[in-house]
């Protein structure tokens, strides 16, 4: 039988090398008296010989071998990959119970990283990630192994120590966020990030293995991501058997506003003065090819978790403006196109750069853009791009919608700041307005803070006449709602438009008529 002897070099290699990094110390502090000895033994020949074999040992069975102080990194962060991160979490789950120590897996994933690198390039993400992991690697010991994982991810060893619990953790846990979440300053443009994170106790581990820890880590750092950006949770065995959103769903989701299934619908809003169109509001829908339709409360919270936020808005965005030029080409006349703008888009620094380059492209006036934004997106937020990002859009004349008002906590200085044009009044004020005095007093106070703040207003929810009827009385300048007219497909919109115009003309013949 022929003997492979690179085989067995290689394996006398990794024997040594385990050996050597198992006990560096110990060889460092005996190589001193080591060449002493062989001094007085051999003399100044053999001090001489022991000098050179000395690097040639180390370069043929230490250097580059599987130990981890010489494994792969990652090019862009210097990170260890996971080979050696797996490496030094199963020596610490060997060694640690001797002791009386434990250990923890960590896992932390930057929320819509894919975004930001869409956004701004591949150099600024990757200063980004550098960014990142030298703050994480300040939070934390010297003896802990940082790595990377995925595109925004990253892995996290803690060496064995007597006391590691769940609120220790957490602790951390919430001091690499911090980490993260300080604001960077790349390209000339304040960048805010968020991430969430999931870790595994040793003692928690489904098994006693690195990666039994990594995988339960992942598995928790799902459910983190179901909750929203910034959430951190630590695994639990029950986790296996909780409801997590369907992978199959998530899948078809990014395979649907890929390939035209998720676009808008378009819900009408009315002038309670003249009755005339003022605007329509643009709506995501999911026309699923087997599903039919699925309803938004469905979906949305599924797009927000898996970081699709963005590009469901520029899914929306961009087919509601070629549904605002196709519909002027056939000659009905939508005076303002109304999108939703998520807090992820508002804190992005070139959104009024992109807005400017859409009209250009479709070649709309910036009036005829209508930007719906949430109360409490003002509400919580002191960040000076979406201030930024607002206050330009105005500058550039699109339309400033404050979404869903009365449910946040926006003060007049915010709204003032924010250089807001209209309030939405949530329908929770609109129900019953028409018969509850209560409901009357209270729209009666936002419409005379709004003429104040020389501000329009629009209700949002109107179901009955008499609802409509009531706020045209109080003073609401536009309404919109079932009662006006349920969201519906493009296809149906200029019908709908002829039908409305010809009922209002003809209520206006009666009106001279009877004058």
């Amino acid at each position: 039988m022929r003997v492979n002897d690179s085989g067995i070099f290689h394996r006398i290699r990794f024997a040594v090398n385990r050996s050597f990094h198992r006990h560096v110390k110990l060889c460092f502090v005996l190589l001193p008296v080591a060449l002493l000895i062989i001094h007085e033994i051999l003399g100044e020949t053999g001090l001489i010989v022991s000098t050179i074999l000395v690097p040639v040992v180390y370069l043929l069975f230490l250097n580059g071998a599987p130990g981890f102080a010489e494994v792969a990194r990652d090019r862009t962060t210097g990170l260890v990959l996971k080979g050696g991160f797996l490496q030094a979490l199963n020596d610490w789950i060997l060694k640690a119970p001797e002791g009386g120590r434990s250990t923890a897996c960590l896992v932390l994933e930057l929320d819509d990283f894919g975004g930001l690198r869409s956004r701004f390039g591949e150099e600024v993400a990757n200063d980004a990630l550098r960014q990142v992991s030298a703050r994480m690697q300040s939070v934390l010991r010297g003896t802990d192994v940082l790595a990377r994982r995925g595109n925004g991810g990253f892995l996290l060893g803690l060496s064995p120590v007597r006391r590691i619990d769940l609120e220790s953790m957490i602790q951390l846990s919430a001091r690499l966020h911090e980490a993260v979440e300080e604001p960077f300053f790349l390209n000339g443009a304040t960048i805010h990030l968020t991430a969430c994170s999931a870790f595994c106790l040793q003692s928690r581990s489904p098994a006693p293995s690195a990666e039994a820890m990594m995988e339960a880590a992942g598995v928790a750092l799902a459910y983190a991501q179901q909750q929203g950006a910034g959430s951190i949770r630590a695994y639990a065995a029950d986790m296996q058997t909780e409801s997590l959103p369907d992978p199959e769903l998530r899948r078809q989701l990014e395979h649907a506003l890929s390939n035209g299934e998720i676009r808008p619908w378009y819900q009408p809003q009315v002038s309670t003065n003249t009755g005339k169109i003022t605007g329509v509001e643009a709506l995501a829908r999911w026309i699923h090819p087997e599903q039919g339709l699925i309803p938004p409360s469905d979906f949305l919270p599924i797009v927000e978790a898996t970081g699709l936020s963005t590009r469901l808005g520029e899914v929306i965005l961009f087919h509601a403006l070629t549904a605002l030029k196709s519909l002027e080409k056939s000659g009905t006349f939508i005076p303002v196109m109304g999108v939703n703008f998520s807090d992820k888009e508002l804190r992005d620094p070139r959104l009024v750069d992109r807005i400017r380059w859409e009209l250009d492209r479709f070649d709309l006036d910036p009036q005829r853009l209508g930007i719906e934004i949430l109360e409490n997106v003002i509400a919580d937020h002191e960040n000076d791009i979406i201030s930024r990002n607002i206050r330009g859009l105005s500058e550039l004349g699109c339309y400033i919608d404050l979404d869903d008002f009365g449910t946040g906590h926006a003060s007049i200085s915010s709204i003032r700041r924010f250089a807001i044009g209209r309030l939405k009044v949530d329908r929770s004020f609109v129900t019953k307005v028409d018969t509850d005095q209560q409901q009357q007093r209270m729209i009666s106070a936002i419409l005379t803070m709004a003429e104040q703040l020389q501000l329009e207003t629009l209700a949002e929810g109107v179901e009955t006449p008499g609802e409509h009827a009531m706020l045209a009385q109080l003073g609401c300048g536009h309404v919109q709602g079932f009662g006006v007219a349920r969201p519906m497909p493009l296809e149906d919109l200029p019908a709908w438009v002829d039908a409305h115009e010809a009922e209002m003309d003809a209520a206006l013949r009666i009106g001279r008529g009877i004058g």
